[in-house]
């Protein structure tokens, strides 16, 4: 079921699958390309005033005011159940702004707990965190910040990955459940048109121009009573307790899906990606007309090599086996295998009867040497009763084939035996 699950949770394309909805969005990507411009211009106007504006309420209605001009709309539910002496909210994750969308409505910080830090953390919206020391002293650092009385409240996403907020959430982290005995839940939904709301691997930019590309992205915010840790519960227990919570508020499933498995599967679809395009490659060059070598000089000249040894082999299906090898003496090998089977199947299909010819006819054409000239005689008059003979009588058939196509070469360009190896 979670294998199931874990392909549901995250989205691999941006663009829509529909075909409706595709070409609605090719209808408007020239309106949308303007409209990133402008939002980009108008968003330097929105860092410049949140940086010049003291934190305030007057300074959260601006800014929310602006995101919505940036296609960012917030909306909120529950608004009575904030606890204002809450130290610790905890939400789960859908994009890159979620923090920044939560402190539109109410102050908070969220710590840096991994990227660039400096200058790029404080300009996204987040706070520095030493985390030299590890987990360990993450959680101090976070425990002595919750305990001073005029702090602001901490924002901490236990799922430590976005997810696309349609499937389930992934397992959330004990560490942060550690910092407060009191926590509040604050669910958010994300919902935009035409587009994933992200995709792994896509860096916070990327993600920021998608966003004024869209008409607009809704966010909804919910806020859930506060909950306290039980005695004699553990962190996890506690963490599941909470994710069961933010799960049923938001429609979800509860998964044990970690960070750590979602970056496996990342990697994983990126490794298969690759391998299936390159086989779809090399099989339309093997079982259709399409001469992918013919163009390449060094596959035609070793495709001239290989002729001159089997003039009557046909030059493209030379060159197709050349593309897959690379090397002369392999597709030498490789033709002479492939008219010794095409022999073996004919004098088969005579011994096998029906059940041979049903059995050809569901395979899938592969191209075959036509012969228009005389091989050897090397079917074995006799077929070998252990492995050991068959292999034996294998080996015979090649060095009969390979004898003659020396034979063959030293007549078409006279030279002695005795010069040729």
């Amino acid at each position: 079921m979670e294998t199931r699950a874990i392909e549901e949770m995250f989205d691999f394309r941006r663009l829509p699958t529909d075909g409706l909805i595709l070409l609605l969005f090719l209808i408007y990507s020239p309106v949308g390309l303007c409209l990133m411009f402008l939002r980009v211009f108008i968003g330097v106007h929105v860092f410049l005033v949140s940086c010049a504006l003291p934190e305030s309420l007057l300074r959260r209605c601006i800014v929310r005011i602006m995101c919505s001009m940036l296609g960012m709309h917030v909306k909120q539910s529950n608004h009575h159940s904030r606890d204002r002496h809450t130290k610790l909210f905890i939400c789960n994750h859908v994009t890159e702004f979620d923090h920044n969308i939560i402190n539109l409505l109410t102050p908070c910080n969220t710590p840096m707990l991994g990227g660039s830090a400096g200058f790029l953390c404080w300009a996204r919206g987040y706070t520095e965190l030493d985390s030299a020391s590890g987990v360990a002293g993450m959680e101090e650092s976070l425990e002595r910040y919750c305990s001073m009385a005029d702090s602001v409240p901490l924002l901490l996403f236990p799922e430590e990955e976005t997810t696309n907020g349609r499937a389930g959430l992934l397992k959330f982290s004990s560490w942060p459940f550690s910092v407060t005995h009191s926590i509040q839940p604050v669910a958010v939904r994300v919902k935009r048109p035409f587009l994933a709301l992200n995709t792994p691997g896509s860096s916070w930019v990327t993600e920021l121009l998608w966003t004024f590309f869209v008409p607009c992205t809704v966010y909804h915010v919910s806020w859930l009573p506060p909950v306290s840790r039980q005695d004699g519960e553990s962190l996890q227990e506690y963490a599941n307790k909470v994710q069961e919570m933010l799960a049923c508020e938001l429609g979800l499933v509860s998964t044990q899906i970690t960070k750590a498995d979602k970056a496996e599967h990342v990697k994983r679809k990126r490794h298969i990606a690759p391998q299936a395009t390159n086989t779809s490659v090399r099989s339309r060059s093997i079982f259709t007309g399409q001469n992918t070598g013919a163009d390449n000089p060094g596959i035609r000249r070793m495709a001239e090599q290989v002729q001159e040894v089997l003039p009557d082999v046909p030059f493209s299906l030379i060159t197709r086996d050349l593309v897959q090898t690379n090397c002369v003496d392999a597709t030498i090998t490789n033709l002479l295998e492939m008219s010794d089977d095409s022999t073996s199947e004919a004098i088969g299909g005579q011994a096998f009867g029906p059940f041979r010819n049903s059995t050809t006819v569901a395979a899938a054409p592969v191209p075959t040497i036509t012969k228009t000239f005389c091989y050897p005689q090397t079917a074995s008059k006799l077929f070998g009763k252990s492995p050991v003979d068959r292999h034996l009588s294998l080996q015979e058939r090649k060095e009969a084939l390979y004898e003659f196509a020396r034979r063959r070469y030293i007549e078409k360009h006279g030279l002695d035996r005795e010069d040729c190896p």
